[in-house]
């Protein structure tokens, strides 16, 4: 059985669950293209999730990252940050 996953940081303050941090349960890295993102990112005019920052990731869509094994994320922890939440612990095979 694996080990969770930290959200060790998150920058992407325009998120419902960044609360000085980041407060979802656990989210989902995904998106297209060159860089990957945290597809749990949600802009509302309210704040969400748990009462502190310990969120974690629970799946990870990105198939070509090193640290995906069986749709997991390997890495000891990752880091989330601009408009575009974007997962800057990606690193392509």
């Amino acid at each position: 059985m694996s080990t969770a996953v930290i959200v060790k940081s998150c920058t992407t303050t325009a998120c419902s669950f960044n609360d000085g941090g980041c407060t979802a349960l656990a989210i989902t890295v995904g998106g297209t293209g060159a860089k990957a993102s945290c597809t749990t990112f949600v802009a509302l005019d309210a704040r969400g999730g748990l009462p502190s920052a310990n969120g974690q990731v629970g799946a990870c869509k990105r198939l070509e990252c090193v640290h995906n094994t069986d749709l997991l994320c390997t890495a000891a922890e990752v880091s989330i940050a601009g408009e575009d939440a974007e997962c800057l612990t990606y690193e392509v095979r």
